[in-house]
């Protein structure tokens, strides 16, 4: 008898009406064994990687702000760790971190050294996981839509205080908060909440990362779909790299919960 083949996602439900789901991609560490066997780095350096690019915490960080909301979000959360395949990127010329070996799934690592090879056909893992992460982040979106007249996608994320040699933009400013954006998908009103929620914290827009996560199928032509992107600064919450989590983390939970919030009434 064959055992059932785990998740690689959750959505986890939230109140009825609530147009929030709270995206969680890159929180987790596990790696199948499967995938294992492609991946050239040894196992104290495969941990030593994901300490650096995993966001560590900010599972736990969505879960806390979903109990302390009046409101109850939405949340998906990817089960698997983003050296599976990165749910979050472009499959095509539009990803712009191909250029470092870090499009849906990578070949670099976070030191620009060698993960997978090259010559590793990257087809079955998008097959397996990328294209089924899509399609049920798609259809969350669209239950959402469909239930409470819009939905509102907050991306919770989590950045090192000190630049990392994958990164594109390392060399912008870090504030304890980054807040990304989309010129069609984050209204001001939405910047305006987020900047009020998290107004105990340094907030910045943009760097070191910008942009937002939004289904294709919604992608700049559906504004019934807004999305911000909360990326926060590790050691405002936890020990870098890969550390505990501290008591910046109810703080940051707290302030998500006020974001959530302000924006699962109607819309302003």
């Amino acid at each position: 008898m064959t055992s059932a083949v785990p998740p690689s996602f959750v959505c986890l439900p939230g109140a009825k009406d609530s147009p929030v789901i709270l995206h969680v991609p890159h929180s987790a560490r596990e790696i199948p064994a499967q995938v294992r066997t492609g991946i050239v780095l040894g196992d104290a350096e495969l941990e030593r990687e994901s300490d650096h690019i995993v966001d560590a915490w900010t599972a736990e960080i969505a879960r806390d702000a979903a109990g302390g909301s009046r409101v109850r979000p939405w949340r998906f959360v990817n089960l698997l760790s983003r050296l599976v395949v990165d749910p979050e990127r472009f499959l095509d010329e539009r990803e712009e971190m191909r250029a470092v070996g870090m499009g849906a799934v990578y070949t670099r690592t976070t030191h620009r050294e060698v993960l997978r090879d090259d010559a590793v056909d990257p087809g079955p893992l998008v097959e397996r996981y990328f294209r089924p992460y899509a399609r049920a982040m798609t259809e969350a979106v669209r239950e959402r839509v469909e239930r409470a007249g819009r939905a509102v996608v907050i991306d919770v994320h989590s950045y090192p205080s000190t630049p990392l040699p994958y990164e594109l933009h390392g060399d912008g400013a870090r504030p304890a908060v980054c807040l990304g954006t989309d010129p069609f998908h984050t209204p001001p009103a939405l910047l305006d909440a987020a900047e009020t929620a998290f107004a105990g914290f340094e907030v910045g827009l943009d760097s070191p990362f910008s942009g937002t996560y939004v289904p294709l199928e919604f992608y700049g032509s559906d504004a019934r779909v807004t999305a911000l992107m909360i990326e926060v600064r590790r050691d405002v919450y936890m020990t870098e790299p890969g550390g505990p989590a501290g008591p910046g983390l109810g703080r940051v939970a707290r302030a998500l919960a006020a974001l959530v919030d302000a924006v699962s009434g109607p819309r302003p």
